[in-house]
């Protein structure tokens, strides 16, 4: 293994393990305490982040639930390196707000696309002056939605502006970069998706203001269950990537969904987004390998003995999934890539480790090889590529549902959203 693919999956390692995980809590508490200071949660809100419009509405629910503190603060936007891809951040992110709002007991009907930025102001200037009000977040929810409904928003400016370089100044001394954000002693939690994750630590660590129903503020959305629903008229196209850490873990999650419900699936990998030009700041990364190695001990995901290579060995890896696909086990092949990858601690980068690679995809390495021959590989995954930007997404894993009742399509992204592919292919029977 060359020396930068292994410095850097040390590096990973080490961040996605449970151990960094409670040295980075514990060091935090012990911080904190020895200021003197009470525990607080701080919520960093956003108000034209769709995600931020959905989580304040969870607020008072927290605030009632757990013994400490939360306290607000007011963020501007994160900057273009840190959206991936700037051209279609906003359109998904109200999308996908918009998709899971009900599901999580929230409410969110837009009439704009985006807000603004005189009303985004006016919106800091009105919240600025009840950040330490008891009612911030039911103000927060009124502001959000005139402002998503392009309503008039009468309040200062000025004191919205200090608010809001002061959030931001505190988000980057914690070293975060977006809204909707939760930080609770050297952990950060992102959006309504991981206030599960929040509300478990808080159980954990003694805060609970009820024992009995703890932890039970924001739970995941249950699907619809779709087992036995030989929904082979339904077509799921999946969009992997083998160098994604969220596609490992959610892809037993995707693997369990097509054996339960039947579903057609098409197996649409992607080259890995830092390998086509997509930004990712320290910062960026560094929050992705830590949540993600949290989502994998939450869902009970092998994660961790990582191997992260980069360039031309996920390159050959693609040329030999492309044989696989040709052999009808595409699907086998992304399996034991990822174990491989990001659980089994095999050297990828030689042909030995992808040798066991294809080994344990029920193939041999010369079928594979022979089968691979004259396939463009490289325009397979551009094309996989344009078809995942044409439904404004960029990242991976990302779905596509159609087929069944509804002559429509339905896209998303993200192993958060797995329930919400399964309610789409349930909905369409």
């Amino acid at each position: 293994m060359k020396l930068k693919t292994r410095l850097r999956s040390t590096g990973m390692r080490h961040l996605s393990s449970p151990a960094y995980q409670k040295r980075q809590q514990a060091k935090a508490r012990k911080r904190r305490e020895k200021r003197g200071a009470p525990p607080v949660v701080h919520y960093f809100h956003q108000v034209d982040d769709p995600y931020s419009h959905l989580a304040v509405q969870k607020l008072d629910a927290l605030k009632a639930a757990y013994n400490l503190a939360f306290e607000p603060h007011l963020v501007s936007k994160p900057g273009v390196d840190y959206r991936g891809s700037a051209q279609h951040f906003d359109r998904w992110a109200l999308d996908d707000a918009v998709s899971v709002a009900d599901a999580y007991g929230t409410q969110f009907a837009p009439s704009i696309e985006a807000p603004q930025a005189d009303a985004v102001a006016a919106a800091n200037g009105a919240l600025a002056a009840v950040l330490d009000q008891a009612y911030f977040a039911r103000t927060a929810i009124e502001i959000g939605e005139a402002l998503w409904s392009d309503r008039p928003i009468e309040a200062p400016k000025q004191a919205g502006e200090r608010a809001v370089a002061d959030g931001d100044a505190l988000r980057d001394v914690l070293g975060h970069y977006q809204g909707a954000m939760f930080h609770f002693d050297g952990e950060w939690y992102w959006g309504i998706d991981r206030i599960r994750l929040l509300e478990a630590r808080l159980v954990d660590e003694g805060f609970a203001a009820n024992s009995v129903n703890a932890g039970r503020c924001v739970p995941e959305p249950t699907p619809t269950d779709t087992s036995g629903a030989n929904a082979q008229q339904v077509v799921l196209d999946y969009f992997p990537s083998l160098r994604s850490p969220y596609t490992a873990v959610g892809h037993a999650r995707v693997l369990d969904l097509i054996e339960r419900s039947g579903v057609s699936v098409n197996v649409r990998p992607v080259m890995p987004m830092m390998m086509r030009g997509v930004p990712a700041p320290r910062a960026k990364q560094r929050y992705i390998i830590t949540d993600a190695g949290r989502e994998a001990r939450a869902h009970g995901v092998p994660f961790g003995r990582i191997v992260d290579p980069f360039g031309e060995p996920v390159k050959r890896a693609f040329a030999l999934f492309a044989g696989a696909q040709a052999l009808d086990r595409d699907m086998a092949f992304v399996t034991a890539y990822l174990s491989a990858a990001w659980h089994e601690g095999v050297d990828i980068t030689t042909e030995r480790g992808l040798r066991r690679v294809i080994g344990n995809a029920g193939l041999a390495w010369d079928d594979v090889q022979a089968a691979m021959e004259g396939i463009d590989w490289e325009a397979t995954l551009a094309g996989n590529l344009d078809q995942m930007l044409a439904l404004n997404l960029w990242g991976v894993p990302s779905f596509r549902v159609s087929g069944g009742t509804d002559s429509g399509s339905f896209a998303c992204w993200g192993q958060d959203r797995i329930w919400r592919v399964e309610n789409e292919i349930a909905n369409r029977l």
